[in-house]
C-alpha cells in the first residue's frame, strides 16, 4: 500500500483562489489568496509552513484563470493534477454534496484528489503555450465577427458607420493573428513537420492543423485515439434502462475549441476524404440521421489525425480504407 499523503484542494476564481489541505488524519487547513504572481508565492511558504510541500495538489481546468497558477506550481517542482471540472462534480454527486462555497468546493477537490490519486499534469511547451493563445485569440476574433455582422444587417442607419469601421479592425486582426499563427509554426521544426502531417489529411486545413496542434500536444499524453475523442468531447453518452433506450448524444466534457474546429473540416471530409466518405456511406445505409453521421466523421477524422501524428507517416487513403 501505499503511504498516505496530503492532499490540497484549489478552486481558482478570477482574482482569488482558495485552498484546502487534507492533511491523512483527515483534518483541513483552509487559505485563500490573490490569484497573481504574489499570491503564488504566498501560497508556496504557505505549504512550506504546513510541511505540505510533497503534498498532491489537484485543481480544476479553469481557462486562463487557473493557467499560471497550473504553470507556477509545476515549475516548482510540484505534484499537481489538473481535472476536468466534470469528473470533480460527478464525484461531489455521489457524495450528495450540498455546500457550494469556493471553500467547500476546494474541500471536495482536496477528497477527490485523496480518493483517485490523479496523473500528474504535464505543463505544455512554451511553443505550444504561444500556440494556444493565438489560436484561441483566432477563435475570439472570429466570433466577435460574426456578432459584429449580425448587428450589421438589423442595424439602423445612424449606427453602420460605426459597426463597419469596427469590422474593418476586427477583419485587420484576423489577418495578423493568422499570420502570426503560420509564422510561429514555420519557425518551430517540430511543429511545422507535424503540421505537414495532419494537411495531408483531406478535409484538415490551416487552421483545423493549428488548432489540433494546440490542443493536442503533448501527443504523449493520450494512450489511445478513444481518449483523445473524450477529450475532445465527441464520445457518446448512452442512455439505457432495462427495455428502455434513450437518445445518444456526444458527451460535451472536452475541449469545446476542439469540437467547433473539426465539424466543417468533418462536412469537408465527408465529401472529399474516400475513407470517411465511406464510413459515411455506411452510417447512412443503416438509417443513421445527418447530424450523427457529421459527428461520427468528427471522431473519425480525429482518429486519423491521431493517427498520422502517432506514427509520423502522412495519411494514406489506401491503407485507411483497407
Amino acid at each position: 500500500m501505499m503511504n498516505p499523503v496530503s492532499c490540497v484542494g484549489i478552486d481558482v476564481a478570477k482574482a482569488k483562489f482558495d485552498v484546502a489541505l487534507l492533511k491523512p488524519d483527515g483534518k483541513y487547513r483552509s487559505k485563500v489568496f490573490s490569484n497573481n504572481p504574489e499570491g503564488f508565492r504566498q501560497f508556496l511558504d504557505w505549504l512550506e509552513k504546513q510541511e505540505a510541500l510533497k503534498a498532491h495538489l489537484c485543481m480544476e481546468t479553469t481557462g486562463a484563470y487557473g493557467r499560471s497558477l497550473a504553470r507556477f506550481l509545476a515549475q516548482q517542482q510540484l505534484l499537481i493534477s489538473v481535472m476536468n471540472p466534470a469528473l470533480i462534480h460527478a464525484f461531489g454527486k455521489t457524495e450528495l454534496s450540498r455546500a457550494k462555497t469556493d471553500k467547500a468546493d476546494a474541500r471536495l477537490i482536496a477528497r477527490y484528489c485523496q480518493m483517485h490519486q490523479p496523473a500528474p499534469w504535464v505543463p505544455p511547451a512554451e511553443a505550444i503555450v504561444t500556440l494556444q493563445a493565438l489560436v484561441q485569440r483566432l477563435d475570439d476574433l472570429l466570433g466577435m465577427q460574426n456578432m459584429e455582422n449580425n448587428r450589421l444587417e438589423m442595424a439602423e442607419p445612424a449606427a453602420r458607420a460605426s459597426i463597419e469601421a469596427l469590422l474593418l479592425t476586427i477583419h485587420q486582426q484576423i489577418d495578423v493573428v493568422r499570420r502570426q499563427i503560420q509564422d510561429h509554426m514555420d519557425d518551430h521544426p517540430d511543429l511545422k513537420s507535424q503540421k505537414a502531417l495532419l494537411l495531408s489529411i483531406p478535409g484538415i486545413g490551416e487552421a483545423t492543423a493549428a488548432m489540433l496542434l494546440a490542443f493536442l500536444s503533448p501527443l504523449t499524453r493520450f494512450h489511445s485515439a478513444k481518449q483523445v475523442v473524450a477529450y475532445a468531447g465527441l464520445n457518446p453518452r448512452i442512455r439505457e434502462s432495462g427495455q428502455w433506450a434513450g437518445k445518444s448524444h456526444i458527451a460535451k466534457a472536452g475541449n469545446v475549441l476542439l469540437r467547433k474546429a473539426l465539424y466543417l473540416p468533418a462536412v469537408v471530409a465527408k465529401r472529399y476524404n474516400p475513407a470517411i466518405a465511406a464510413f459515411c456511406d455506411r452510417l447512412l445505409s443503416r438509417g443513421k440521421c445527418p447530424m450523427q453521421v457529421i459527428i461520427a466523421a468528427m471522431r473519425k477524422l480525429l482518429h486519423i489525425a491521431y493517427g498520422v501524428l502517432k506514427s509520423g507517416q502522412p495519411f494514406d487513403p489506401e491503407k485507411a480504407l483497407a
